[in-house]
């Protein structure tokens, strides 16, 4: 107990009230149920055995909220399904703790061969592709939503194999896939707030609360630095950069001249804060609270050098995201164009040219950088994961067949790619109990047996992230009404009163035990 801190000490207070709160009104819940089953309808049959129907997720007030700590019977009726998905998220926060704070279960090495590697990876495909290829019956513009959640979800697996198997090679590789994931957030925030013209107090609640909720709570239960899961703050910074270019004088997104000007502004703001010695560590030298990371390793290091280097490699993709979803109608059109032509010949010729083009351009860009040793690399990345994002995008979508199929494990799995970020680090890799520490190990549940130990593990691993995912938009829909922000507002402040309060519990906890 001493060795927790005082935010860990507050997070299990809390958690033991959801305990008994969850508790209580599962019990009135059953009571209530019960009752009804006992009466008897108009016709003088039981009620009994009659299908309950699934109650809805509605929004809860801050009022609500605070009347459940009275042990208000309504209210905590009205809450239920709120205190439900905090419990079952508390109990995977604990499981966290147990698996990679504690020495409750054991660690393994990593161990890398390419033949498992690429074995597994084609094994995967094929299964996924057996009876799993959706396809668009209308017609699939390019770059739609499965398409994009698939792209996602087989980089991802490559990612989380990259770490697993420890395989360096591949590093080169896993920083194109991060640029992609990056390019994607300019890509779809830019196409949301462009066309939607949504730039409510709601959506941005919801957008940032889908980014930091969860790594908000693994950050207070494992004691973990915010740049430890980088990919969570670099997402968000440059979400915010987007919302901002387009949200501060958006009657300009109207015209032609008003975007170049702004996606002008973006470049200049970039190249002022990265490339200008000096600003970057000005201007982000008081957020070091938040975006400071030391690993333990190498303790003299520069707390903000994590942050100046992983944001660093994709400081420019996010904007070429941006550009892409601009010109995205310009694109269709053309593809529109070719897949309708007459001749059937001519079609065929450009299509074959394109394609041509596309793969001496991919045969030089490997040929001339992707090859390049790790620090080459990482120096000429910034300026160059554009060119193989672009001709992924023109080969995957230059066949109306292809680009009408898509794999749809691979997007479901893409669906998940944050939870499943996060939550490798602690139940499914292993930090060995270090805080900030880097998974260096693997879980391991069935010492002895690699194989089965992967699969359970990853089982577990996958089935964990898909609840969490669950777990945070449930609550999201929840706590955050998207058109009611008196509501919102009130519910945010009642929650970070809460958490403060909670942590005023911990230090004083955490005063009296040393």
């Amino acid at each position: 107990m001493a060795n927790l801190t005082a935010g860990q000490l507050g997070s299990c207070m809390g958690f033991f009230l959801i305990i008994l709160l969850w508790g209580y009104s599962e019990l009135l819940s059953f009571l209530g149920q019960k009752a009804k089953e006992d009466e008897q309808d108009p016709e003088g049959q039981s009620l009994a055995g009659k299908a309950v129907p699934k109650k809805e997720l509605k929004p809860v007030n801050h009022t609500t909220l605070l009347r459940c700590l009275s042990l208000d019977k309504v209210a905590l009726g009205e809450a239920k399904y709120l205190l439900r998905d905090m419990f079952e998220f508390g109990t995977i926060l604990a499981w966290f703790y147990i698996a990679d704070r504690t020495d409750w279960l054991q660690e393994s090495e990593k161990s890398y061969s390419r033949d498992f590697f690429m074995f597994f990876m084609i094994c995967l495909t094929l299964t996924f592709a057996w009876k799993h290829i959706s396809v668009m019956k209308d017609y699939a513009p390019p770059l739609h939503r499965e398409q994009t959640e698939e792209w996602k979800g087989w980089m991802q697996v490559m990612f989380l194999l990259y770490h697993y198997f420890n395989a360096g090679e591949m590093y080169n590789a896993i920083r194109l896939f991060i640029a992609a994931y990056v390019w994607m957030t300019g890509f779809g925030n830019f196409s949301y707030y462009y066309i939607r013209k949504d730039f409510t107090i709601g959506r941005f609640a919801h957008m940032m609360w889908r980014l930091n909720f969860f790594v908000l709570f693994a950050c207070i239960t494992l004691n973990n630095s915010y740049v430890l899961y980088y990919i969570c703050p670099m997402h968000t910074i440059f979400t915010l950069f987007i919302y901002a270019a387009l949200g501060i004088m958006s009657h300009h997104n109207e015209t032609n001249t008003g975007v170049a000007v702004k996606f002008s502004l973006c470049i200049l703001l970039v190249v002022f804060i990265w490339e200008v010695p000096g600003v970057f560590k000005t201007i982000f030298t008081p957020l070091k609270f938040l975006i400071g990371y030391v690993d333990p390793r190498k303790p003299d290091s520069d707390p903000l050098h994590e942050w100046f280097f992983r944001s660093g490699l994709d400081r420019y993709v996010w904007i070429y995201g941006m550009l892409c979803a601009y010109l995205h109608p310009t694109y269709e059109r053309c593809l529109k164009a070719l897949d309708e032509m007459s001749n059937a010949t001519h079609r065929n010729v450009i299509r074959g040219i394109i394609f041509a083009v596309c793969l001496v351009a991919g045969t030089a860009y490997y040929q001339h950088i992707f090859i390049l040793p790790k620090f080459e690399y990482n120096a000429v990345h910034p300026f160059t994961s554009w060119i193989p994002i672009t001709l992924f995008i023109l080969v995957r979508n230059l066949f109306p067949n292809l680009r009408a199929m898509s794999l749809s494990w691979y997007a479901w799995l893409g669906k998940i790619t944050l939870e499943t970020y996060i939550s490798q680090f602690h139940i499914w890799l292993s930090t060995s109990g270090i805080p900030d520490g880097q998974p260096k190990k693997l879980l391991c549940i069935l010492p002895g047996y690699p194989l089965v130990n992967f699969i359970v593990c990853t089982a577990m691993y996958i089935w964990i992230s898909y609840r969490l995912f669950s777990l945070t938009n449930s609550m999201k829909t929840i706590l955050l009404p998207l058109k009611d922000n008196p509501a919102l507002l009130n519910n945010l402040g009642v929650l970070a009163g809460g958490m403060c309060a909670l942590y005023v519990f911990g230090l004083v906890s955490h005063f009296v035990i040393e």
